[in-house]
């Protein structure tokens, strides 16, 4: 009988929501809809405690269309709820980029930035302040390592701090795991990679970057969801999500990772694309309907052609311009199941051919072994001559 009932309790609590108090909290009251004002027939209130129950939370909605148009629900409904932008930043220049020796002698996540590195992220600051309205806030998520944390810190002396909602420290978006301490065998690993492909070859020790896709995959869930419950609303400023640019500050290849899994693009799409510079700010701007284009007043065309975008990936950005949220690209290969089959006898060639390549490869890896030891034989004959 006492569990039966503990039983019923948990039930009444979970479909209640626990009863969550929101209280005075009215950032987490306008992410859910809810005002302390107007209060849903299905929430009831007791003592200046307001309880709010899932339905609430269903009523909230993204832009959506009809028609084929933008439209909005409700006369006075906030006109988005989607940041301005999101703002992806490399870490500065690093004693690893400089000295590729310190990683044999520092932990990768202890590797810090030089003097050219913290002033080059002091002028991502000014980029990006000159990209925000005097209104506009800032909402952080920094990899845990020692570079990327200097480089927000000199990035926000910049901009200003009291522009800055809060900083999440975030490490699912931390640099591939290469193995612990590197060591000289690096550089031939890297080489081997080539030979391998780039997007499934693994560390020994570390991870591949289809080991990052999974993580940031993770990762872009967590985004959402503070999206949708509203987490970049303030109340004391009277600051609002449309008002928000997000910052994500991490490293070149969890950075290539994270667009490669926003756009849904392929892992020859990725492989095309170069990585951006050193405190290179990479802006996804939120268009008319909603969705967010990196085609925009910060990168040109031309830009995301030197970037190594296709001409798939180019049209797709132009799409997101004036898409809703809700849209679907009907022009892009993923829309298209027959594309898939148009394109595979293309992408089995390409395959092979690049197996051939790697065959190559290893056969003058193996004949180089041999010749360097065959030098370390004769060498070792005359010592004991």
């Amino acid at each position: 009988a006492t569990r039966r009932a503990f039983a019923m309790s948990s039930l009444a609590s979970f479909s209640g929501l626990s009863g969550i108090a929101v209280d005075r909290d009215v950032r987490w009251r306008r992410g859910a809809c809810v005002s302390s004002r107007t209060v849903s027939p299905r929430a009831s209130s007791r003592a200046g405690t307001l309880r709010v129950t899932c339905e609430d939370l269903g009523k909230k909605r993204e832009p959506s269309t009809k028609d084929g148009e933008y439209v909005r629900t409700g006369k006075n409904t906030a006109p988005w709820d989607r940041p301005k932008r999101i703002v992806l930043l490399r870490h500065a220049e690093s004693e690893g980029n400089v000295d590729e020796t310190m990683y044999m002698r520092k932990p990768d996540h202890r590797i810090e930035l030089t003097e050219k590195g913290k002033a080059q992220a002091r002028r991502a600051g000014e980029e990006l302040k000159a990209l925000m309205g005097p209104n506009e806030t800032l909402y952080v998520y920094v990899s845990p390592y020692l570079r990327t944390m200097q480089t927000l810190y000199e990035l926000g002396q910049a901009v200003g701090v009291d522009q800055v909602l809060g900083v999440r420290e975030e490490p699912r978006i931390r640099e591939q795991d290469f193995g612990n301490f590197q060591d000289a065998t690096m550089r031939e690993l890297k080489k081997e990679r080539v030979g391998f492909g780039r997007f499934f070859y693994r560390f020994p020790n570390g991870e591949s970057a289809a080991d990052v896709y999974d993580r940031v995959t993770s990762f872009r869930e967590t985004l959402r969801n503070d999206i949708h419950f509203g987490r970049f609303n303030c109340d004391d400023r009277g600051c609002r999500t449309d008002d928000c640019t997000v910052v994500i500050v991490t490293h070149g290849l969890t950075l290539r990772v994270f667009l490669m899994r926003w756009y849904k693009w392929t892992t020859d799409q990725f492989t095309s694309l170069r990585n951006p510079g050193n405190a290179e700010l990479i802006v996804m701007e939120r268009g008319d309907g909603g969705r967010y284009t990196l085609l925009n007043d910060t990168h040109s065309e031309a830009y995301l052609v030197k970037a190594g975008f296709t001409d798939a990936m180019i049209a797709d950005q132009k799409w997101a311009k004036n898409a809703p949220v809700d849209g679907l690209n009907s022009e892009w290969p993923t829309s298209k199941g027959n594309l898939f089959f148009e394109n595979f006898p293309r992408r089995l060639k390409d395959n092979r051919d690049s197996v051939k390549n790697a065959d190559a490869f290893f056969e003058r890896r193996r004949l180089e072994q041999e010749r360097k030891h065959e030098e370390r034989r004769e060498e070792g004959e005359q010592m004991n001559w």
